[in-house]
């Protein structure tokens, strides 16, 4: 079954390049898509054993990090469907094809036990992202290819160097050379101290550059503000969560090493710089699609500071992986659906959204409110957690940086998105042919209904996979 997960979606790679019509390829794509999700669902019910010799391995981590990335590439797929017929001038056949290689290479990400496998992974979801920021095939969307590319392959040759230090500090301690995480973790008593550090110190920043934790960020605003609205939900809903994931796989190796306090510190330090930052550029942001690539820096900083507080902070962080995936994925969408009726992403010409798309403008604005921490959403809840941890654990310091920092952000943004969906639209506002339809409002709008249920109810099963994910962190 680890097989299907990974070759179904490079089977649907191959289906769509020889397609040839550009209107059945984003069916292709959203069948596949649908494939894909009833596999993790057989998975998540009945989870295959470890394979043998330990490479894959879908433990409960995985599984929340599959779950959220498989469910945001299913309404992406389908928004596509709706989206695309308004792209004819451009051909389809290298979006849907990457896409479905991002999928397979994400999958690779969730169930590989082996770091090295795990970081070949993660390149992968980084290169076949590539030719989706490009869509637009224009200058800015070129300069925002090769930022993206040049920044986010440095970040991840970094994260390698740290693979190297951890094999050679098993070679220094006289065991087995391995990078499964498993056998790393049993050995972790023997491990050289400094060789340990110094890898911590390399694949914190490497996977840091990829989640896109402040001061690494750089790449964000541009590839996001320049990719399609579905591409954006992906990189900010669903690659941020296999890089998350892969600091959760070092977070892991540092329990077991006893050199957690360190880790942990700096995962606080970076994920309120995060925070900080996020909260002094939102402001007045004159580019919307950028603004949410801000809004993205804010979010991984949240689950930094999370998983470095740890205890009960471990549960909001994973809770808000899920939130922040789905939440992304509505205002994304809906911004796409934006775009299309004003051809413009600046706020000086987009106004009254909600009179001229009555739907898309209404998510946007609930998006906003949504990821802003109101109740009763689902990111609420994740952040009220982790702020009551932080309380209760008595780092009133942090406490006291992320309140400041939200309160900060809701402002920012809402000078933003409110004239942008509820002011009058500007005269000399260009008309174009978009007009909203049932698929390019239906996914936003299933994202919004899970967001909204999420906030308010919890189902039992996703309460114990959330559990179990969080034991799995706790520093004994």
């Amino acid at each position: 079954m680890f097989a299907a997960l990974i070759i179904l979606p490079l089977i649907g790679a191959g289906v769509t390049w020889l397609i040839p019509f550009d209107r059945m390829r984003p069916k292709a794509l959203a069948l596949f898509a649908c494939g894909h999700m009833g596999l993790v669902i057989r998975m998540l019910i009945h989870t295959p054993p470890e394979s043998p010799g330990g490479w894959f391995h879908l433990d409960a981590l995985g599984k929340v990090v599959l779950l959220s990335t498989s469910t945001i590439f299913l309404a992406c797929a389908v928004y596509s469907m709706g989206y695309l017929y308004y792209r004819r001038e451009r051909s389809n056949r290298l979006l849907c094809m990457w896409l479905l290689i991002c999928l397979s290479a994400a999958s690779l990400v969730t169930i590989t036990h082996h770091l090295g496998l795990m970081w070949v992974a993660l390149e992968t979801t980084t290169i076949s992202m590539a030719p989706l920021i490009y869509f637009n095939r224009n200058a800015r969307s070129i300069e925002a290819t090769w930022k993206y590319l040049l920044i986010c392959s440095v970040g991840v040759a970094l994260a390698l160097i740290g693979l190297y230090f951890l094999a050679y500090a098993t070679v220094v301690a006289k065991v087995e050379p391995s990078l499964l995480l498993d056998d790393l973790v049993r050995a972790a008593g023997k491990l050289s101290s400094g060789w340990v550090h110094a890898a911590f110190v390399f694949l914190l920043v490497g996977f840091g550059t990829k989640m896109g934790l402040a001061p690494l960020h750089t790449w964000k605003p541009d590839a996001y503000g320049e990719a399609p609205g579905l591409v954006g939900a992906l990189l900010s809903g669903g690659l941020v969560n296999l890089a998350f994931l892969a600091l959760v796989r070092v977070y892991q190796l540092c329990i077991a090493t006893k050199e957690i306090t360190f880790f942990q510190n700096a995962l606080v330090v970076m994920g309120l710089f995060s925070m900080i930052l996020a909260a002094i550029f939102m402001a007045r942001q004159a580019d919307f699609k950028r603004m949410l690539a801000y809004s993205s820096v804010e979010h991984v900083g949240i689950m930094a500071v999370a998983l470095g507080l740890g205890g009960t902070a471990i549960f909001g962080a994973l809770f808000h992986l899920l939130a922040n995936s789905l939440t992304k994925g509505v205002l994304f969408l809906s911004s796409g659906n934006i775009h299309r009726s004003y051809n413009s992403k600046s706020t000086d010409h987009v106004r009254g959204a909600m009179r001229r798309l009555p739907w898309s403008g209404g998510l946007f604005l609930a998006g906003f409110l949504a990821i802003t921490g109101s109740p009763p959403f689902a990111p609420f809840i994740s952040e009220f957690t982790i702020i009551s941890s932080s309380f209760i654990q008595g780092r009133m310091a942090v406490g006291a940086v992320f309140l400041i920092s939200l309160s900060i952000i809701f402002i920012g943004m809402a000078l933003t998105v409110l004239p942008m969906v509820m002011g009058e639209a500007p005269p000399n506002s260009e008309t174009t042919s978009y007009r909203e339809t049932i698929g390019t409002v239906g996914p936003p709008l299933a994202l919004m209904l899970l967001v909204l249920m999420l906030g308010v109810w919890i189902p039992a099963p996703l309460m114990n996979l959330l559990r179990e994910a969080a034991a799995q962190l706790e520093v004994r």
